[in-house]
């Protein structure tokens, strides 16, 4: 083993001492309130993204099916399904609006 000379030692210590130093500030910012604050909302709105673009897809899956009960594969109108839907939408309307009526006299 070859024998080092107190310039290599004293060398190696102040490589050591800087990636130790440079160690310690990456640790200093990584547990940093700040930094563990941005984590938090970066995965929160990440989370949020994610559930969000979910929920569009099942509400357009949603919309797309009730589409296709109210138009044709040529994109017509059913008038078979349309005019009872709307009347039952009607006679909700009115249900609704004569019970307001009751309460109110």
């Amino acid at each position: 083993m070859a024998t080092r000379t107190t310039a290599q030692i004293e060398a190696d210590i102040a490589r050591t001492r800087t990636q130790l130093a440079s160690t310690l500030d990456e640790l200093a910012m990584r547990v940093h309130p700040s930094t563990i604050s941005a984590q938090v909302k970066a995965r929160a709105v990440a989370t949020v993204e994610e559930k969000a673009g979910r929920a569009y897809v099942a509400a357009s899956g949603l919309v797309e099916k009730a589409k296709a009960q109210f138009v044709d594969d040529k994109g017509q109108p059913r008038k078979e399904r349309i005019v009872p839907a709307a009347l039952v939408g009607v006679g909700l309307v009115l249900l609704v609006a004569s019970s307001g009526k009751r309460r109110k006299g």
